[in-house]
Protein backbone atom coordinates (compact mmCIF):
# COMPACT_ATOMS: atom_id res chain seq x y z
CA UNK A 1 0.00 0.00 0.00
CA UNK A 2 2.94 2.39 0.69
CA UNK A 3 4.49 1.58 -2.98
CA UNK A 4 1.67 1.63 -4.76
CA UNK A 5 -0.78 4.03 -2.65
CA UNK A 6 -2.54 5.03 -5.65
CA UNK A 7 -4.17 1.29 -6.53
CA UNK A 8 -5.43 1.00 -2.87
CA UNK A 9 -9.60 0.88 -2.70
CA UNK A 10 -10.12 2.14 0.60
CA UNK A 11 -12.92 -0.23 1.68
CA UNK A 12 -12.79 -3.60 3.83
CA UNK A 13 -13.57 -7.28 3.47
CA UNK A 14 -16.21 -9.17 5.17
CA UNK A 15 -16.12 -12.92 5.76
CA UNK A 16 -18.87 -15.17 5.78
CA UNK A 17 -19.49 -18.87 6.91
CA UNK A 18 -22.31 -20.03 5.58
CA UNK A 19 -23.94 -22.77 7.51
CA UNK A 20 -23.59 -25.23 5.06
CA UNK A 21 -19.72 -24.82 5.69
CA UNK A 22 -17.93 -27.12 7.82
CA UNK A 23 -16.17 -24.56 9.35
CA UNK A 24 -16.81 -21.75 11.72
CA UNK A 25 -16.00 -18.18 12.29
CA UNK A 26 -14.32 -18.77 15.37
CA UNK A 27 -11.95 -21.08 13.99
CA UNK A 28 -10.74 -17.68 12.35
CA UNK A 29 -9.73 -16.07 15.35
CA UNK A 30 -5.94 -17.67 15.83
CA UNK A 31 -5.46 -16.48 13.20
CA UNK A 32 -6.78 -12.98 12.60
CA UNK A 33 -5.06 -12.37 16.08
CA UNK A 34 -1.42 -13.24 14.94
CA UNK A 35 -2.38 -10.72 11.95
CA UNK A 36 -3.43 -8.26 14.20
CA UNK A 37 0.21 -8.82 16.00
CA UNK A 38 1.92 -8.94 13.14
CA UNK A 39 0.18 -5.47 11.95
CA UNK A 40 1.00 -4.01 15.68
CA UNK A 41 4.89 -4.51 14.97
CA UNK A 42 5.80 -3.61 11.29
CA UNK A 43 3.76 -0.23 13.17
CA UNK A 44 6.19 -0.44 15.67
CA UNK A 45 9.19 -0.85 13.74
CA UNK A 46 8.09 2.13 11.21
CA UNK A 47 4.72 4.45 12.14
CA UNK A 48 4.46 5.23 8.75
CA UNK A 49 3.28 1.29 7.94
CA UNK A 50 0.10 1.95 10.03
CA UNK A 51 -2.03 2.09 6.51
CA UNK A 52 -4.83 -0.33 7.78
CA UNK A 53 -5.99 1.62 10.24
CA UNK A 54 -5.12 1.09 13.82
CA UNK A 55 -4.18 -2.52 14.77
CA UNK A 56 -6.62 -2.85 17.72
CA UNK A 57 -9.83 -2.64 14.96
CA UNK A 58 -7.77 -4.89 11.87
CA UNK A 59 -10.67 -6.98 12.88
CA UNK A 60 -14.25 -6.49 14.38
CA UNK A 61 -16.91 -9.07 15.20
CA UNK A 62 -20.90 -8.41 14.19
CA UNK A 63 -23.54 -10.99 15.47
CA UNK A 64 -27.23 -11.36 14.21
CA UNK A 65 -28.54 -8.42 17.07
CA UNK A 66 -25.82 -6.42 15.45
CA UNK A 67 -26.44 -6.72 12.48
CA UNK A 68 -30.63 -6.15 12.56
CA UNK A 69 -30.15 -3.40 14.51
CA UNK A 70 -28.05 -2.06 11.57
CA UNK A 71 -30.38 -2.91 9.28
CA UNK A 72 -33.18 -0.09 10.44
CA UNK A 73 -30.36 2.40 10.24
CA UNK A 74 -30.55 4.45 6.17
CA UNK A 75 -27.40 3.91 3.78
CA UNK A 76 -25.05 6.40 4.16
CA UNK A 77 -24.11 8.39 1.11
CA UNK A 78 -19.92 8.08 1.60
CA UNK A 79 -19.30 5.21 4.49
CA UNK A 80 -16.77 6.58 7.33
CA UNK A 81 -17.30 3.79 10.06
CA UNK A 82 -17.12 0.45 10.02
CA UNK A 83 -20.96 -0.13 11.00
CA UNK A 84 -21.43 2.28 7.89
CA UNK A 85 -20.19 -0.13 5.85
CA UNK A 86 -22.11 -3.13 7.40
CA UNK A 87 -25.49 -1.28 6.70
CA UNK A 88 -25.74 -2.51 3.29
CA UNK A 89 -24.28 -6.07 4.36
CA UNK A 90 -26.49 -6.45 6.63
CA UNK A 91 -29.81 -5.14 4.22
CA UNK A 92 -28.97 -7.67 1.84
CA UNK A 93 -27.18 -10.71 2.74
CA UNK A 94 -29.84 -13.65 3.71
CA UNK A 95 -28.53 -14.12 7.39
CA UNK A 96 -30.45 -17.04 8.03
CA UNK A 97 -27.95 -19.01 5.95
CA UNK A 98 -25.14 -17.88 7.53
CA UNK A 99 -23.33 -18.43 10.75
CA UNK A 100 -22.66 -15.36 13.46
CA UNK A 101 -20.43 -13.72 14.05
CA UNK A 102 -19.54 -11.78 10.63
CA UNK A 103 -15.87 -10.70 10.29
CA UNK A 104 -15.07 -7.33 9.18
CA UNK A 105 -11.42 -7.24 8.36
CA UNK A 106 -9.61 -4.18 7.43
CA UNK A 107 -8.00 -5.59 3.76
CA UNK A 108 -8.52 -3.44 1.23
CA UNK A 109 -8.74 -3.64 -2.62
CA UNK A 110 -6.07 -3.07 -4.96
CA UNK A 111 -6.79 -1.88 -8.75
CA UNK A 112 -5.73 -3.64 -11.25
CA UNK A 113 -5.62 -1.34 -14.00
CA UNK A 114 -4.60 1.73 -12.11
CA UNK A 115 -1.49 -0.84 -11.32
CA UNK A 116 -1.05 -1.08 -14.86
CA UNK A 117 -1.39 2.39 -15.60
CA UNK A 118 0.84 3.53 -13.23
CA UNK A 119 3.69 1.23 -13.99
CA UNK A 120 3.20 2.04 -17.71
CA UNK A 121 3.04 5.73 -16.56
CA UNK A 122 6.89 5.30 -14.56
CA UNK A 123 8.62 2.82 -17.01
CA UNK A 124 8.22 5.19 -19.82
CA UNK A 125 9.42 8.10 -17.65
CA UNK A 126 12.72 6.20 -17.07
CA UNK A 127 15.88 6.45 -19.27
CA UNK A 128 17.30 3.18 -17.65
CA UNK A 129 15.00 0.73 -18.97
CA UNK A 130 14.15 -0.23 -22.37
CA UNK A 131 11.07 -2.25 -23.38
CA UNK A 132 10.55 -4.36 -26.23
CA UNK A 133 7.21 -5.14 -27.08
CA UNK A 134 6.07 -7.14 -29.90
CA UNK A 135 9.26 -9.28 -29.25
CA UNK A 136 10.05 -12.87 -29.25
CA UNK A 137 13.05 -14.44 -27.69
CA UNK A 138 13.70 -17.76 -29.05
CA UNK A 139 17.45 -18.62 -28.18
CA UNK A 140 19.39 -18.27 -24.85
CA UNK A 141 22.71 -19.12 -24.70
CA UNK A 142 25.27 -18.55 -21.83
CA UNK A 143 28.13 -16.51 -22.75
CA UNK A 144 31.43 -18.25 -23.14
CA UNK A 145 34.04 -15.98 -22.90
CA UNK A 146 32.42 -13.75 -20.05
CA UNK A 147 29.49 -14.61 -17.30
CA UNK A 148 25.89 -13.93 -18.19
CA UNK A 149 24.04 -14.83 -21.23
CA UNK A 150 23.17 -14.33 -24.74
CA UNK A 151 19.51 -13.46 -25.82
CA UNK A 152 18.48 -14.00 -29.44
CA UNK A 153 14.98 -12.53 -30.30
CA UNK A 154 12.87 -11.23 -33.43
CA UNK A 155 11.40 -7.84 -33.51
CA UNK A 156 9.65 -6.20 -36.68
CA UNK A 157 10.70 -9.54 -38.32
CA UNK A 158 14.65 -9.12 -37.77
CA UNK A 159 16.54 -11.11 -35.56
CA UNK A 160 18.75 -9.24 -32.86
CA UNK A 161 20.93 -10.77 -29.71
CA UNK A 162 22.29 -8.82 -27.11
CA UNK A 163 24.33 -9.92 -24.44
CA UNK A 164 22.88 -9.42 -20.35
CA UNK A 165 25.17 -10.01 -17.55
CA UNK A 166 21.90 -11.49 -15.18
CA UNK A 167 18.51 -12.72 -16.53
CA UNK A 168 15.62 -12.43 -14.90
CA UNK A 169 11.78 -14.79 -15.81
CA UNK A 170 8.99 -13.13 -14.80
CA UNK A 171 7.14 -14.63 -17.66
CA UNK A 172 3.88 -15.30 -16.17
CA UNK A 173 2.47 -19.02 -17.27
CA UNK A 174 5.29 -19.01 -19.73
CA UNK A 175 7.70 -19.20 -17.24
CA UNK A 176 8.53 -22.29 -18.90
CA UNK A 177 9.59 -21.53 -22.45
CA UNK A 178 12.33 -19.79 -20.96
CA UNK A 179 13.54 -22.42 -18.34
CA UNK A 180 13.20 -24.90 -21.47
CA UNK A 181 15.91 -22.86 -23.19
CA UNK A 182 18.63 -22.48 -20.18
CA UNK A 183 17.88 -26.11 -19.08
CA UNK A 184 16.57 -25.36 -15.92
CA UNK A 185 15.92 -27.79 -13.38
CA UNK A 186 11.74 -26.90 -12.50
CA UNK A 187 8.76 -28.39 -10.47
CA UNK A 188 5.16 -26.24 -11.29
CA UNK A 189 2.04 -25.95 -12.59
CA UNK A 190 0.14 -23.45 -13.91
CA UNK A 191 -3.68 -23.30 -13.48
CA UNK A 192 -6.38 -21.08 -16.22
CA UNK A 193 -9.04 -19.17 -13.84
CA UNK A 194 -11.04 -16.44 -14.30
CA UNK A 195 -13.70 -13.52 -12.18
CA UNK A 196 -16.80 -12.31 -13.88
CA UNK A 197 -17.82 -9.44 -14.15
CA UNK A 198 -21.65 -8.49 -13.59
CA UNK A 199 -23.70 -5.24 -13.28
CA UNK A 200 -26.63 -4.07 -11.19
CA UNK A 201 -28.82 -1.06 -11.51
CA UNK A 202 -30.28 -1.46 -8.21
CA UNK A 203 -26.79 -1.21 -6.58
CA UNK A 204 -25.63 2.18 -8.52
CA UNK A 205 -24.57 4.95 -5.32
CA UNK A 206 -24.42 2.26 -2.86
CA UNK A 207 -20.91 1.83 -1.56
CA UNK A 208 -20.36 -2.35 -0.20
CA UNK A 209 -17.08 -3.82 1.41
CA UNK A 210 -15.47 -6.99 -0.78
CA UNK A 211 -17.80 -10.18 0.71
CA UNK A 212 -16.31 -13.54 1.06
CA UNK A 213 -18.50 -16.12 1.31
CA UNK A 214 -16.57 -19.06 2.65
CA UNK A 215 -16.54 -22.99 1.02
CA UNK A 216 -14.74 -25.83 -0.02
CA UNK A 217 -12.62 -25.60 -3.43
CA UNK A 218 -13.90 -27.36 -6.09
CA UNK A 219 -17.04 -28.44 -4.83
CA UNK A 220 -20.57 -26.76 -5.75
CA UNK A 221 -20.44 -25.15 -2.62
CA UNK A 222 -17.05 -23.15 -3.31
CA UNK A 223 -16.28 -19.97 -1.47
CA UNK A 224 -18.06 -16.88 -3.46
CA UNK A 225 -16.15 -13.65 -3.88
CA UNK A 226 -18.39 -10.32 -4.05
CA UNK A 227 -15.70 -7.31 -5.11
CA UNK A 228 -17.56 -3.89 -6.01
CA UNK A 229 -16.52 -1.50 -8.53
CA UNK A 230 -18.50 2.06 -9.17
CA UNK A 231 -21.44 1.92 -10.81
CA UNK A 232 -23.33 -1.25 -9.78
CA UNK A 233 -20.52 -3.59 -11.21
CA UNK A 234 -19.23 -6.29 -8.93
CA UNK A 235 -16.96 -8.74 -9.66
CA UNK A 236 -17.36 -12.25 -9.20
CA UNK A 237 -15.77 -15.31 -8.19
CA UNK A 238 -17.35 -18.75 -7.59
CA UNK A 239 -14.59 -21.30 -6.55
CA UNK A 240 -16.81 -23.87 -8.28
CA UNK A 241 -15.74 -25.99 -12.00
CA UNK A 242 -18.88 -24.45 -13.55
CA UNK A 243 -17.46 -20.61 -12.72
CA UNK A 244 -13.98 -19.78 -12.08
CA UNK A 245 -12.45 -23.42 -12.31
CA UNK A 246 -12.42 -25.45 -15.07
CA UNK A 247 -12.18 -29.47 -14.53
CA UNK A 248 -9.04 -29.77 -17.16
CA UNK A 249 -7.67 -26.32 -15.84
CA UNK A 250 -4.73 -27.22 -13.59
CA UNK A 251 -1.87 -28.73 -15.60
CA UNK A 252 1.52 -29.71 -14.76
CA UNK A 253 5.31 -29.54 -16.16
CA UNK A 254 6.69 -32.37 -17.12
CA UNK A 255 10.02 -34.22 -17.41
CA UNK A 256 10.31 -33.19 -21.42
CA UNK A 257 9.46 -29.32 -20.65
CA UNK A 258 8.81 -27.09 -18.12
CA UNK A 259 5.82 -25.45 -19.60
CA UNK A 260 2.85 -26.55 -18.39
CA UNK A 261 0.67 -26.83 -21.52
CA UNK A 262 -2.62 -25.91 -20.92
CA UNK A 263 -5.48 -26.55 -23.29
CA UNK A 264 -6.24 -25.08 -26.73
CA UNK A 265 -9.44 -24.10 -25.70
CA UNK A 266 -7.64 -21.99 -22.71
CA UNK A 267 -4.81 -20.45 -25.11
CA UNK A 268 -7.74 -19.38 -27.60
CA UNK A 269 -9.15 -17.37 -24.89
CA UNK A 270 -5.75 -15.84 -23.45
CA UNK A 271 -4.60 -15.05 -26.79
CA UNK A 272 -7.89 -13.78 -28.88
CA UNK A 273 -11.25 -13.53 -27.00
CA UNK A 274 -13.88 -15.30 -25.18
CA UNK A 275 -17.37 -16.42 -27.00
CA UNK A 276 -20.39 -14.67 -25.91
CA UNK A 277 -22.04 -18.24 -25.01
CA UNK A 278 -19.33 -18.98 -22.75
CA UNK A 279 -19.27 -15.39 -20.81
CA UNK A 280 -22.91 -15.06 -20.51
CA UNK A 281 -23.42 -18.92 -19.07
CA UNK A 282 -20.59 -18.85 -16.47
CA UNK A 283 -21.31 -15.10 -15.72
CA UNK A 284 -24.92 -16.15 -14.72
CA UNK A 285 -23.84 -18.83 -12.97
CA UNK A 286 -21.57 -16.51 -10.91
CA UNK A 287 -24.71 -14.48 -10.12
CA UNK A 288 -26.42 -17.48 -8.90
CA UNK A 289 -24.12 -18.81 -6.81
CA UNK A 290 -23.70 -15.20 -4.76
CA UNK A 291 -27.42 -15.05 -4.74
CA UNK A 292 -28.09 -17.68 -2.34
CA UNK A 293 -26.83 -15.57 -0.28
CA UNK A 294 -27.49 -11.84 -1.20
CA UNK A 295 -31.33 -12.58 -2.61
CA UNK A 296 -31.11 -8.70 -4.01
CA UNK A 297 -28.10 -9.93 -6.43
CA UNK A 298 -30.64 -12.16 -8.43
CA UNK A 299 -31.39 -9.57 -10.59
CA UNK A 300 -27.82 -8.51 -11.79
CA UNK A 301 -26.65 -8.66 -15.69
CA UNK A 302 -23.41 -9.88 -17.56
CA UNK A 303 -21.56 -6.81 -17.40
CA UNK A 304 -18.45 -7.36 -19.66
CA UNK A 305 -16.00 -10.32 -21.00
CA UNK A 306 -14.75 -12.10 -18.03
CA UNK A 307 -11.00 -10.70 -16.37
CA UNK A 308 -9.13 -14.29 -16.66
CA UNK A 309 -5.22 -15.80 -16.71
CA UNK A 310 -3.30 -18.31 -16.26
CA UNK A 311 -1.36 -18.75 -13.26
CA UNK A 312 2.06 -20.30 -12.39
CA UNK A 313 1.59 -22.41 -9.22
CA UNK A 314 5.24 -23.14 -7.81
CA UNK A 315 5.93 -26.64 -6.83
CA UNK A 316 3.42 -29.42 -7.14
CA UNK A 317 0.68 -29.01 -4.95
CA UNK A 318 -2.07 -26.85 -5.47
CA UNK A 319 -3.32 -26.15 -2.39
CA UNK A 320 0.01 -24.21 -1.52
CA UNK A 321 -0.48 -20.70 -3.46
CA UNK A 322 2.90 -18.73 -2.07
CA UNK A 323 4.96 -16.61 -4.70
CA UNK A 324 8.60 -17.93 -5.03
CA UNK A 325 11.72 -16.91 -6.49
CA UNK A 326 14.37 -19.22 -7.34
CA UNK A 327 17.79 -19.43 -8.33
CA UNK A 328 18.25 -22.66 -10.57
CA UNK A 329 21.00 -21.17 -12.69
CA UNK A 330 23.87 -18.81 -11.95
CA UNK A 331 23.12 -15.22 -12.56
CA UNK A 332 19.25 -16.26 -13.79
CA UNK A 333 16.24 -15.43 -11.33
CA UNK A 334 12.51 -17.14 -12.12
CA UNK A 335 9.97 -15.87 -10.53
CA UNK A 336 6.32 -17.20 -10.03
CA UNK A 337 4.32 -14.44 -8.78
CA UNK A 338 1.14 -15.82 -7.34
CA UNK A 339 -0.17 -12.40 -5.60
CA UNK A 340 1.66 -9.24 -6.51
CA UNK A 341 1.37 -8.65 -2.56
CA UNK A 342 4.73 -10.89 -3.00
CA UNK A 343 6.93 -8.44 -5.18
CA UNK A 344 8.68 -7.00 -2.65
CA UNK A 345 9.72 -9.91 -1.12
CA UNK A 346 11.35 -11.19 -4.61
CA UNK A 347 12.72 -7.66 -4.92
CA UNK A 348 14.70 -8.23 -1.48
CA UNK A 349 15.95 -11.92 -2.70
CA UNK A 350 17.17 -11.28 -6.03
CA UNK A 351 18.89 -7.75 -4.75
CA UNK A 352 20.82 -9.93 -2.03
CA UNK A 353 21.99 -12.22 -4.93
CA UNK A 354 23.43 -9.01 -7.03
CA UNK A 355 24.81 -8.19 -3.70
CA UNK A 356 26.66 -11.87 -3.53
CA UNK A 357 27.68 -11.00 -7.07
CA UNK A 358 29.08 -7.50 -6.27
CA UNK A 359 26.39 -5.97 -8.80
CA UNK A 360 24.79 -3.88 -5.75
CA UNK A 361 26.10 -2.65 -2.45
CA UNK A 362 24.79 -3.72 0.77
CA UNK A 363 22.95 -0.13 1.80
CA UNK A 364 20.92 -1.71 -1.50
CA UNK A 365 19.10 -4.49 0.29
CA UNK A 366 15.87 -3.74 1.78
CA UNK A 367 15.69 0.15 0.28
CA UNK A 368 11.88 1.46 -0.17
CA UNK A 369 11.33 4.54 -2.40
CA UNK A 370 7.86 4.51 -1.30
CA UNK A 371 7.23 7.90 -3.43
CA UNK A 372 5.89 6.95 -6.98
CA UNK A 373 8.82 6.48 -9.38
CA UNK A 374 7.57 9.79 -10.74
CA UNK A 375 4.91 12.40 -9.52
CA UNK A 376 2.40 11.34 -11.40
CA UNK A 377 -0.55 13.31 -12.40
CA UNK A 378 -4.10 12.26 -10.88
CA UNK A 379 -5.42 13.22 -14.66
CA UNK A 380 -3.11 11.06 -16.44
CA UNK A 381 -3.03 8.08 -14.15
CA UNK A 382 -6.69 7.82 -14.67
CA UNK A 383 -6.56 8.58 -18.02
CA UNK A 384 -4.46 5.92 -18.80
CA UNK A 385 -6.30 3.09 -16.30
CA UNK A 386 -9.60 3.74 -18.17
CA UNK A 387 -7.31 3.88 -22.01
CA UNK A 388 -6.02 0.24 -21.03
CA UNK A 389 -9.29 -0.95 -19.92
CA UNK A 390 -11.56 0.18 -22.58
CA UNK A 391 -8.67 -1.24 -25.07
CA UNK A 392 -9.05 -4.64 -23.04
CA UNK A 393 -12.97 -4.43 -23.93
CA UNK A 394 -13.61 -3.56 -20.10
CA UNK A 395 -15.35 -1.19 -18.70
CA UNK A 396 -13.90 2.39 -18.14
CA UNK A 397 -15.71 2.12 -14.26
CA UNK A 398 -13.33 -1.12 -13.65
CA UNK A 399 -10.24 1.66 -13.89
CA UNK A 400 -12.21 3.91 -11.52
CA UNK A 401 -11.48 3.61 -7.23
CA UNK A 402 -14.50 1.87 -5.55
CA UNK A 403 -13.64 4.00 -2.81
CA UNK A 404 -11.04 6.29 -2.87
CA UNK A 405 -9.39 8.80 0.27
CA UNK A 406 -10.03 12.42 0.56
CA UNK A 407 -7.39 14.36 -2.02
CA UNK A 408 -6.72 11.10 -4.15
Amino acid sequence: MRFYPYIVDYRPTVIAIPKSDKSTPLDLLPRLKRLSNAYQDLIDTDKDNQVLGESQYYYQLYDKEALEALQKLPLPQSPQSSQDWMIPVSQNIDLEKIQFPLILVQEYGLNLFRLSAGLSLSLESLKTVTIHTQTIVYNIQQNCSSDGWILSYLQDDKSHEEHFDYLINAAGFRTGKIDDMLSAPCKTMVEFKAAYISQSDAYKGQYFPEIVFHGERGTPQGMGQFTPYPNGYVQLHGMTTDITLYEDGLVSNTNVSCQAKLGQNFIEKIEKSWTKEETDTRTNLAIGHLSQFIPSFATAKVGSKPLFGAQQIPGDDPTLRVAEVSFPRERYARCEIVKVSSVLDMIDAITQQLIDLEYLGSQSLGRRVFSPTINLAKNDLQNKAESIATSREYPKDLAHRTMPRSGD
